[in-house]
């Protein structure tokens, strides 16, 4: 092989129109044994430019990424290669330049995970090698390559991290060692060597503390230099570096670390009361060891951002968040108190504030003001974040700190020449702090009063950052008990005419989220918004297109739900906008691949399916918003946009819920179409709209034959491949909905699924959900036509086997009974059995005999989960109804007491209760059946023409009919099924036949007061019944 093409080829690749051709020719040779050593050689050669050898790096990393496990599309490196690679990979990272480094580590991350530690057996010990080394320049990339490692093993189970701990054993001392040499020294490359080791010990210890190997002494070495690191000082000259890039320099970046691992540290082990109880003892000794420490650090960093020296982001962030976690703890919350009120006024309020820096966003660009604002991961790491947190936190939790603070805000809101932007932070603490004022009836009385002295004027200023706090705080006290309407009204119409009128787009994004929430509170409000509302979803739809904000399409739901009849008119028109604004964002997202957007996508789709809701029943309304709808759903099944599939298949499912159209016809097909594009993963989220084409239309199904076929050939995809037994599982159900749905009217199909479930049962079964619904679709295929049934499992032997399958049946089917779990699968276990028993003498299956004992018992299981189950199902319908309304509690608590979190420590209990559930065999005795299943299944809601409120099939009655239709008609089998019963067991069939009477009797209550006319009857009901001939 000719390194020097390969060097070509890569320098090719950086040149546009010759791209292409060139790497075609490296993914040609690259299957060459040879080729990615010999990657690495080009990549680590010093002659070569740094382009070329980033280049080489990536496609070497993308070889590795893609090729060095078994595939069934894809090659597989040469064993001889992956040696090579191996044994030269740690020395090529330690050498290489960064840029070509940070490509060379994802390396090492693909072969840990395949080769370590059986393969790669001299991995650790290699590492430890350099790191023991005189020679720092190896310190570095070693560092990187023991960081993998780290990462691989990061959030396995505790039991699954042997071998890391076994190699941490060793590392910890070391790289412990290596942190304390180097802390004098703030060289950029001894702080990036600091930081990479913090990094390596936050992962290490992230998700589990190992406290064997890092026992209580070499712990408190660790925190005490972490708590060092995270106090030092950046070095005089970072200070000459631009603000907006200080961050990203290597001493805060080290600072930043350190705070992670405090911050981590306290939040997973060092919190008594909220840790699992194999940290409890840990938590203790932490928090009486480290809160002094740990809190000094954290205030002197507060110190320095209150006096105006710059503290980075990210470090700010997450030295407020540890104050959090540490106010709900006595002997933490002793070192804060004396400070609390300092950090409030002084750094908390300056961060709630508006900023230079969104002012300048603002005016500049505001669009990426909504969208920072709205983006829920950026606000998640900004410091006013956090600040909002330990402000909600200390004052709902510490005694007479929401007193004092509300005094200062107090003082600023009616200070008379204060700054508006510091009124704006006073604002934004006021409406933080909605949920616990509205909870204290001191405040709660105010609350109204408040809004209308101090908020509402705002509403007019000439200001836009105010006129926005102001529809902030509001929509934050949406749920006032107004005592004056016309406040109400007031607060209502001014939110409407900034909507509609203000010039500045995220005011107006503020208000439409303001009336959302009122709409959502406010009783009145529907009225009083009503002559508005198509002005509103104008000014909506505008506002969608202009600024692509997926919050704005949650309003524009809740303005479809209220005013349903009110947007009739406009629904043709709204559908249209959202249609062609997807189209525009969707176009957006292929050009510049932001992903951002998708969930802007998603909301649009969600409000179209909305619409769609609400009109159901305005047919005409309906046929043209189908024809709009149509076209967003042709284009994400035409390019295959998986991304909103399962937003696309709740708008088919309600385009299908009532009628189906001969476009929505046409859409099946699409979706057949796409199912077979190796979207078969996708079965059980498309499961409902395939429902509906099966049901809502029957007579249209059956009409085209292709329909039938295409369900039938999806559910046979499903079934006879590999994509998980959930998907398999809805395909078994569609295909018992298509037995039960047309009963009698498709012979010929029946033979088709009874032999694809057979074939399907005898193959490897995880879990009992997949066995029992298999076993339902033979039990569907039984009641459809027992005859044809029998025949075809007469003539299906088991496999390996000359026997047939119907005694095989039979005993899987009542060994399972006490599988068939809720209402339909336990009628289903019931109907099939009767239908076998009814069936005229001769004609039953022989193989009945082996297990006629096992009936009746089986039976009365299945009857005790039904009898359940209808319990369960009318205790639900009754908790519906009532109101669970009720105040927040209290929970503030002394100075010296710990805040208990109850909510957390079941959450932890929970978690730990999993765990060990985890790690047990699933074994399901009766007691568990009994506490665990009364409850409808899932697959409940796929409701067959036997599930509905009007079906005549009752199970109780047909039973009880059987029984004695039996006992008079073929006394030898009556006998035979009964003889063996228990006292006990005698008693429950004198229960269920006792029900049988009960719900004939109930049922021709209903048929005659549904005829207009009721007459009450005395129903004498046997106290007893005669089994085998038993006096």
């Amino acid at each position: 092989m000719d390194p020097t093409k390969i060097v070509e080829a890569l320098r090719a690749t950086l040149v546009a129109d010759q791209q292409r051709q060139a790497e075609e020719y490296l993914k040609q040779v690259n299957k060459i044994i040879g080729f990615t050593p010999q990657l690495l050689q080009i990549v680590m050669s010093e002659n070569l430019e740094m382009p070329v050898r980033q280049a080489g790096a990536i496609f070497l990393k993308n070889t590795v990424v893609n090729h060095w496990d078994e595939d069934e599309k894809n090659f597989m490196i040469h064993e001889n290669d992956k040696q090579i690679i191996r044994e030269n990979l740690i020395q090529a990272i330690i050498a290489a330049a960064n840029p070509v480094r940070v490509q060379l580590s994802v390396c090492v991350t693909t072969i840990v995970k395949s080769d370590y530690p059986g393969r790669w057996t001299g991995f650790v010990e290699k590492i430890l090698t350099y790191l023991t080394s005189d020679q720092p320049n190896t310190w570095l990339g070693s560092l990187l390559c023991l960081y993998q490692l780290v990462k691989f093993y990061e959030y396995k189970k505790s039991e699954e991290r042997k071998s890391l701990n076994e190699a941490m054993f060793h590392f910890l001392p070391v790289i412990q060692n290596m942190l304390a040499g180097l802390f004098a020294d703030q060289s950029e490359l001894s702080v990036t060597i600091q930081k990479q080791i913090l990094k390596i010990f936050f992962a290490f210890t992230q998700v589990w503390l190992p406290m064997d190997i890092l026992t209580k002494e070499i712990f408190a070495i660790w925190m005490r230099m972490v708590c060092q690191l995270a106090d030092r000082p950046v070095p005089l000259e970072c200070n000459q570096v631009d603000e907006d890039d200080r961050s990203d320099l290597i001493w805060w970046k080290c600072r930043k670390w350190a705070l992670h691992i405090l911050t981590r540290v306290f939040e997973r082990y060092g919190s008594p009361g909220s840790v699992s109880k194999e940290y409890s003892k840990f938590a203790e000794w932490y928090i009486k060891t480290f809160s002094e420490i740990t809190l000094e650090v954290m205030l002197r960093i507060l110190d320095k951002y209150r006096s105006k020296e710059y503290v980075s982001p990210r470090v700010l962030q997450l030295t407020l968040n540890y104050l959090t976690h540490a106010v709900a703890h006595a002997v933490s919350w002793k070192v804060i108190r004396p400070h609390i009120q300092i950090i409030i006024q002084d750094i908390v309020f300056p961060l709630m504030c508006h900023s230079e820096e969104d002012e300048e966003m603002w005016q500049n660009d505001p669009v990426e003001y909504i969208r920072v604002k709205y983006d829920v991961y950026e606000e998640f790491f900004h410091p006013a974040t956090a600040a909002q947190s330990l402000l909600h936190d200390v004052v709902s939790k510490r005694k007479d700190v929401l007193e004092k603070t509300m005094a200062f805000v107090m003082s600023v809101l009616v200070s008379q020449n204060v700054d508006p932007r510091q009124k704006s932070g006073a604002l934004q603490m006021v409406g933080s702090l909605a949920e616990i004022l509205l909870n204290k009836k001191v405040y709660k009385d105010q609350a109204e009063v408040m809004l209308i002295q101090y908020v509402v004027p705002e509403l007019g200023s000439q200001l836009g950052y105010m006129r926005s706090r102001a529809c902030w705080v509001l929509h934050s006290y949406s749920e006032v008990k107004f005592k004056n309407p016309s406040n109400l009204q007031v607060i209502l119409e001014s939110l409407v005419s900034i909507l509609s009128n203000d010039g500045e787009l995220p005011v107006k994004i503020e208000a439409a989220i303001g009336l959302q929430m009122m709409l959502a509170e406010q009783e009145s409000a529907k009225e009083i918004i009503q002559p508005r509302v198509q002005k509103i979803i104008v000014e909506l739809l505008n506002l969608i297109r202009e600024t692509e904000n997926d919050d704005l399409t949650s309003v524009l739901q809740k303005i479809v739900c209220v005013y349903s009849e009110e947007i009739t008119p406009l629904a043709v028109e709204i559908t249209s906008h959202l249609a062609q604004t997807f189209a525009k964002v969707i176009d957006s997202v292929e050009s510049d691949s932001n992903e951002d957007k998708s969930i802007t996508l998603m909301g649009i789709l969600n409000t179209l399916e909305t619409i769609c809701s609400v009109m159901e029943e305005e047919k005409e309304v309906l046929k043209h918003i189908e024809g709009v709808v149509m076209n967003v759903i042709v284009y994400i099944i035409q390019h295959d946009v998986s991304e909103f599939f399962e937003e696309m298949f709740t708008l088919i499912y309600s385009l299908t819920s009532s009628q189906i159209t001969p476009k929505m016809w046409g859409v099946l097909s699409l979706l057949y179409d796409a199912f077979q594009r190796d979207n078969i993963e996708c079965f059980s989220e498309v499961m409902p709209c395939l429902h509906n084409y099966v049901t809502v239309d029957p007579g249209a199904f059956l009409a085209d034959p292709k329909w039938l076929e295409i369900i039938f050939n999806m559910c046979k995809m499903v079934l006879n491949s590999e994509s998980g037994e959930d998907n398999e599982v809805h395909a078994a159900k569609l295909l018992e909905v298509i037995l039960l749905q047309f009963k009698g009217l498709i012979d010929n199909v029946v033979p088709l699924v009874v032999q694809l479930i057979l074939h399907r049962l005898f193959r490897e079964i995880k879990t009992t959900e997949l066995r029992t619904m298999c076993l339902q679709v033979v039990i569907a295929a039984l009641y459809y036509n027992p005859v044809m049934l029998l025949n075809l499992l007469n003539c299906t032997p088991v496999p390996n086997s000359n026997a047939s399958i119907t005694g095989h049946f039979l005993k899987q089917w009542l060994n399972d009974s006490d599988c068939f779990l809720g209402l339909h699968d336990r009628k289903m276990f019931v109907l099939g059995l009767c239908t076998i028993l009814n069936l005229p003498n001769g004609t039953r299956p022989p193989e009945l005999n082996e297990i006629a004992k096992d009936v009746l018992p089986s039976l009365i299981l299945v009857f005790k989960g039904l009898k359940r189950a209808y319990e369960s199902r009318l205790k639900e319908e009754e908790e519906e109804e009532a109101d669970n309304g009720g105040e927040v509690e209290d929970n503030e608590v002394e100075d010296d007491e710990d805040v208990i979190d109850n909510e957390g420590d079941e959450y932890m209990r929970h978690l730990e209760k999993a765990a060990k559930a985890d790690d047990a065999e699933d074994d399901s005795d009766d007691d568990e059946y009994e506490d665990d299943d009364c409850e409808e299944t899932a697959l409940e809601g796929y409701e067959t023409l036997l599930d509905k409120d009007d079906c005549p099939v009752e199970e109780y009655q047909i039973f009880k009919a059987v029984m004695e239709s039996l006992q008079h008609s073929d006394i030898n089998l009556y006998q035979f099924l009964t003889s063996c019963l228990t006292e006990e067991q005698k008693k429950e069939i004198d229960e269920i036949f006792r029900l049988a009477e009960q719900k004939r009797a109930a049922a021709e209550s209903k048929r005659i007061e549904q005829a207009g006319g009721y007459n009450f009857k005395n129903v004498q009901i046997p106290t007893s019944f005669c089994f085998g001939g038993a006096q």
